[in-house]
């Protein structure tokens, strides 16, 4: 179906001490699998394989292929738990992707024609990196643009300026909340003599 899968095991020692060595000798990465009709299935994954899957930003808004001792299932992650310091994924949680049933995952945003409120003097930042999202499996987008070309230099752009794909609901407009996504100010720092000469 894709090119993200990843291998899991069953695991049968919890507990907060089971997972503390499963990371210290093992390298592995404990994890949580739950929804659809089936029980939560507590696995665990070689922590290299979910450091190499992660490289791609796109695995964040992917349905991964999650193979437990021969069975495959269809997931999408629904959260990371990192280490403080290190970066590196301490727990993972799983959500089953069931066909015909809506999903919620967070999507990363990618910004395009940032050139042209920056050409007007503008500086932009962005608010926010990724949005909450809720479509049917195969509507979900790898990721979605937002699209400054029209920003002025003062402008918000916000969650309900952003163009969802077919069949694919912000969360956050759904309850009600126009979250500001981005936005273009002036320079902070004022210019020097020697430019302004």
């Amino acid at each position: 179906m894709n090119d993200f899968t990843l291998n899991a095991e069953v695991r049968s020692d919890l507990g907060k001490g089971a997972s503390r060595r499963l990371r210290r000798l093992a390298s592995l990465v404990p994890a949580v699998v739950y929804g659809g009709e089936k029980a939560p299935e507590s696995i665990s994954m070689l922590a290299k394989e979910v450091a190499k899957l992660l490289e791609n930003e796109a695995a964040y808004s992917h349905i991964i292929e999650l193979n437990i001792g021969g069975t495959k299932q269809n997931v999408v992650i629904k959260a990371l738990q990192r280490h403080p310091a290190k970066g590196h994924v301490l727990h993972a949680d799983f959500v089953r992707v069931v066909a015909g049933q809506k999903l919620t995952a967070h999507v990363p945003l990618h910004f395009i024609n940032e050139a042209a409120p920056v050409k007007k003097g503008g500086e932009i930042s962005h608010v926010v990196a990724e949005v909450e999202v809720t479509c049917l499996p195969k509507d979900l987008p790898e990721f979605i643009e937002v699209d400054l070309n029209n920003a002025e230099i003062g402008d918000i752009v916000h969650l309900s300026d952003v163009k969802a794909p077919k069949g694919v609901e912000f969360v956050a407009l759904a309850h009600g909340n126009d979250l500001a996504v981005a936005n273009v100010h002036a320079p902070r720092v004022a210019p020097t003599e020697d430019a302004a000469e």
